[in-house]
C-alpha cells in the first residue's frame, strides 16, 4: 500500500492510534465531515494525533498514527460513524494548510532490527505481566471501553492472541492500546519507535499499574 506524502490530521484529546489497531470514531464537526468525504474519494487515509497537553489551540503531537478507513456509515443528520485501522506510526512534518482542515507532510516510522536475545526476554516479561494484570482484574473490558481504547475484542481473546503472537513490535503495540488506560503512557509507547526501549517502557507502566492495584486491594 502506497503511503501519501501529505495527509489530513485529526487532532483529538487522549486518543492514540496504533498500527493494526481498530479505532471507532464519530465524525460530526463540519471540517472533519469534509475531510472524511475527501479521504473517501481518494486514498481513504487520515491521521489521528493526540492533542498536546497544556495547549489551548489545536496542537497535534509530533508522532501520530496513520489510519485507513475500513467502514464508514453516514447518518441522516450528516454525521458519520467509522472504523479506522492503524497502518503505521508517522512523524508529522511541515503544515501544508490549516483550513478547512489541517494537512501535513508525514514521514512513516519503522522499527529497526534489534537484539533477539534481549527482545525475547522482554517479551516474556510483558506476557507474564499481562497475565498478572488479568488475574487482578485490571483492566476490565468495560473500563477499557470507557477510556475509548476498546480493542473491539473480548479481553480473553486479546490475551490469547498476545500469547500466540510472535512479533515483539506487534505485541508491544497491542498490549499498549488495549491495556494502558493512561493516554500519556500510550502516547509514550507510540512515540518510541525502537522495539527494545518500547518494551521497557511498557514493562515499567504495567509494573506500576499492578503495584497500584495491589496497594488499593490491600487498603480495601
Amino acid at each position: 500500500m502506497e503511503i501519501p506524502s501529505e495527509v489530513a490530521v485529526m487532532t483529538l484529546p487522549n486518543v492514540t492510534l496504533f498500527p493494526q489497531a481498530w479505532l471507532p470514531l464519530h465524525i460530526f464537526e463540519t471540517r472533519y465531515r469534509r475531510m472524511l468525504a475527501e479521504a473517501l474519494e481518494s486514498h481513504r487515509m487520515f491521521i489521528v494525533a493526540m492533542q498536546r497537553e497544556n495547549c489551548v489551540r489545536e496542537a497535534p503531537s509530533a508522532v501520530a498514527g496513520l489510519g485507513l478507513i475500513r467502514i464508514a456509515m453516514e447518518n441522516p443528520d450528516g454525521t458519520s460513524n467509522l472504523i479506522l485501522q492503524g497502518l503505521t506510526r508517522v512523524e508529522l512534518g511541515q503544515v501544508v494548510r490549516y483550513k478547512p482542515y489541517r494537512v501535513q507532510l508525514i514521514r512513516p516510522l519503522q522499527a529497526p532490527q534489534a537484539d533477539n536475545v534481549m527482545i525475547d526476554a522482554l517479551l516474556a516479561k510483558v506476557r507474564d505481566l499481562v497475565n498478572e494484570r488479568v488475574q487482578l482484574g485490571l483492566p476490565s473490558p468495560k473500563k477499557i471501553a470507557k477510556k475509548k481504547v476498546n480493542p473491539l475484542l473480548p479481553m480473553k481473546e486479546v490475551v490469547r492472541f498476545i500469547e500466540e503472537l510472535e512479533d515483539p513490535d506487534q505485541v508491544a503495540d497491542l498490549v499498549s492500546c488495549t491495556m494502558l488506560a493512561k493516554s500519556r503512557e500510550r502516547q509514550t509507547i507510540l512515540e518510541t519507535v525502537d522495539v527494545e526501549p518500547r518494551l521497557k517502557h511498557l514493562i515499567h507502566f504495567l509494573i506500576e499499574e499492578i503495584r497500584q492495584e495491589r496497594k488499593h486491594k490491600t487498603h480495601e
